[in-house]
């Protein structure tokens, strides 16, 4: 039985992170930080999180980035790589500098665990062609009922998401979502910061879909797959309220992942509704959210195995 969630996260612990310039151009999320020691911040945000997730008996797989690359974003790995029981995928990544978290070789830390995956499907030759599709960032996953929901923006590119969707068995449903910058409509850079599924919910920024037919064809595809939708705020958005996953303790127990700031941003009747579906679990991650511009579901490659 095909099931939403994993018990199992793969997490990079950051060695020198900072505001990715690189990544800057197209994630509107990204602020400078105020004050020195950002890395050592960001660490003890990672330390933290990890330590609640574990705390809640989530097997919690930690990589520690060791510097040799300068890869500040090695903080959000779900966008490099994801996994499919047998099957890991790697994907084409807009930022040089991000090319490089490719080296931290997750299949053979995820080997040393004990978990070897059979097949590789490599989309990175696509970087040659100026063309992207960053992971479970821009491919928000239906895995009940297959469906791939994908956001267009420089880093998701539509023939891309179709290959995919052909490789591993999904329904493409490929749709634009924007935010207002400086009074403009511009594409917002990932999918999972406008929109999550679990197995029995949708957060989901409607406001952020300017195609009203589009809009309305999700609302139904997501309510036929029997979701209960969540609507979240374009101001709700950015402070990461779409940026959450549903995640099963080793025994099962529901949980859903968010940060401090995305659970402060939810009105008190969404937080029931949402604990309805699972216990939450958040931390504060204020300087990863600020300088990187992704919150706590980009901190979690799901391993399904």
């Amino acid at each position: 039985m095909t099931t939403q969630t994993t018990d199992t996260l793969l997490l990079v612990r950051p060695y020198h992170f900072r505001k990715n310039e690189q990544t800057a151009v197209n994630n509107y999320f990204q602020e400078e930080v105020v004050g020195e020691d950002v890395t050592q911040r960001a660490q003890q945000e990672f330390d933290s999180f990890a330590q609640r997730l574990a705390d809640h008996h989530i097997n919690t797989l930690i990589m520690q980035d060791d510097g040799r690359y300068d890869t500040p974003d090695s903080i959000f790995p779900n966008n490099c790589i994801s996994f499919h029981k047998r099957t890991a995928v790697l994907y084409p990544m807009f930022a040089e500098n991000r090319r490089r978290e490719r080296q931290l070789h997750y299949l053979q830390a995820l080997g040393g665990w004990g978990l070897h995956f059979d097949d590789i499907i490599d989309y990175t030759q696509h970087e040659q062609e100026n063309r992207f599709l960053e992971g479970t960032g821009c491919l928000i996953l239906d895995r009940i009922h297959r469906v791939a929901y994908c956001s267009l923006s420089p880093r998701a590119d539509a023939g891309i998401a179709h290959q995919f969707c052909l490789d591993l068995g999904y329904d493409p449903f490929i749709f634009e979502a924007s935010q207002t910058v400086d009074g403009e409509r511009k594409p917002i850079y990932h999918s999972n910061v406008m929109m999550a599924i679990g197995t029995s919910f949708a957060v989901v920024c409607l406001e952020s879909i300017d195609n009203r037919y589009l809009r309305e064809e999700m609302v139904q595809r997501l309510e036929d797959g029997g979701r209960q939708i969540i609507a979240i705020t374009e101001q709700q958005m950015q402070h990461f309220a779409g940026n959450i996953l549903e995640v099963k303790s080793v025994t099962g127990k529901p949980h859903i992942v968010m940060s401090s700031q995305a659970y402060e941003h939810f009105t008190e009747a969404q937080i029931q509704q949402l604990q309805a579906f699972g216990e939450i679990i958040h931390a504060p991650l204020d300087t990863i959210e600020t300088a990187g511009g992704g919150s706590a579901r980009c901190m979690l490659a799901e391993v399904f195995y």
